[in-house]
């Protein structure tokens, strides 16, 4: 997200800081390990502070500028819209318009929609992040505007699995694709059930007005593959730590039958241990970065029944010892 900026002029740090995000958390940074994480919130305000430095919201990593103002008339162009079917339609012909980098088409194969992002011209260093802010922009006003979730089925992505390739399960679908060998591809292809381009647009100009408020950077805080039923369960695993539920009891507390529980989930993309693991995933970095808690505390206030089981599980997550990962952290900031 920040190549635009550091193209341009070389350092992003005072925009970092007007953000509130520590710039030194992306020193010396190591592409193999997942970097330290920063507020969802604290992303969607950098999101909004380049776009107004650069009078650009597609970041400067396009050929062609996206003026301030563009995402609010591409919300009015498809306010109207009598479907989904149409909605995607008509952000196809803006993107056409607008950002010729970058085709959208829409192809209905037997009960599977599949919308595709083809890569038209390079997109340079910014690509893998020009790929993925597009896709998450045009989902999630998709899915404002019909008041739901549209799950996605699969995800391919032209180009090899990242570093931090846990994420995407919550972001878009746990049947996330990547380039296993060769050269990376030029299109990006989602796929969802096609009876949901008939869903109707629930938005009105008063919603859209709200909406507005905090766009376009809101969206990254929305429609997120870890909201809705996923987001019930991880707030049930929070509340009972350090108790490690079942999810014969988290159904049971959602008035479920576990069979249900775990269809609903596999619909949005996930499942039981994939939320519970990235829960832990979550709390542990956490605790790790802002507090000076022995690792054995922990380990046992995320329910491992050791610390070895929690050693093991961190390092598959972040790929470093739970040690390291303090230490360096420690190194990159002051001492609070």
């Amino acid at each position: 997200m920040l190549a635009g900026v550091i193209a341009r002029a070389g350092d992003a740090s005072e925009l970092l800081l007007r953000a509130g995000i520590d710039a030194a958390l992306l020193d010396d940074a190591d592409p193999a390990q997942t970097p330290p994480r920063v507020p969802v919130d604290r992303y969607a305000a950098l999101y909004n502070l380049i776009n107004a430095e650069l009078d650009d919201e597609g970041f400067g990593l396009f050929s062609t500028p996206l003026r301030v103002g563009s995402f609010e008339l591409l919300c009015r162009g498809v306010l109207g819209a009598p479907s989904l079917a149409e909605v995607l339609d008509r952000l196809a012909r803006y993107l056409r318009v607008l950002l010729p980098d970058v085709a959208m088409s829409l192809t209905v194969v037997g009960d599977e929609a599949w919308l595709s992002l083809r890569e038209c011209r390079p997109l340079g260093a910014g690509r893998v992040f020009a790929f993925e802010w597009l896709l998450r922009l045009l989902h999630g006003l998709a899915c404002w505007l019909v008041a739901r979730s549209v799950p996605l089925d699969t995800v391919s992505f032209p180009y090899a699995a990242p570093a931090h390739v846990a994420d995407y399960a919550l972001i878009y679908t746990a049947r996330s694709r990547f380039v296993e060998d060769g050269a990376p591809g030029d299109v990006l292809v989602a796929s969802f059930a096609a009876n949901l381009l008939d869903l109707p647009v629930r938005r009105d100009e008063a919603a859209l007005a709200a909406f507005l408020v905090g766009a376009p950077g809101r969206l990254t805080t929305l429609y997120r593959r870890d909201r809705e039923m996923v987001q019930r369960v991880r707030d049930r695993l929070r509340a009972a730590l350090p108790k490690s539920l079942t999810l014969a009891q988290v159904a049971q507390s959602l008035h479920l039958s576990p069979r249900t529980l775990h269809r609903r989930l596999e619909d949005e993309g996930s499942s039981f241990q994939a939320i519970k693991d990235a829960l832990r995933r979550d709390q542990a970095i956490s605790r790790l970065a802002k507090t000076r808690d022995p690792l054995a505390q922990v380990a046992a206030d995320l329910g491992y029944a050791d610390a070895s089981a929690f050693y093991r599980a961190f390092v598959g997550w972040t790929g470093e010892a739970p040690t390291h990962y303090r230490k360096r952290l420690r190194g990159n900031s002051p001492a609070r």
